[in-house]
């Protein structure tokens, strides 16, 4: 089975016991530019997040 971005994004988060809340501040941090949880999961539901985003999400949680 193939996973959408949204979904690839979800199965990490609830592997890591992360809550978007908690990592909407760090990718803030890490492309110095304003990321809000409901930014994100509006990102998430359109399909509009980057793969560079997804990488930096998957490296957050300590997957390389």
């Amino acid at each position: 089975m193939k996973l959408n971005a949204k979904e690839t994004v979800k199965v990490l988060l609830s592997r890591e016991y992360f809550k978007q809340k908690d990592l909407a501040p760090m990718l803030a941090e890490r492309f110095k530019k304003p990321y809000t949880p409901n930014g994100l999961s509006q990102k998430l539901r359109r399909g509009t997040i980057t793969f560079d985003e997804v990488q930096e999400i998957a490296d957050i949680l300590g997957y390389d």
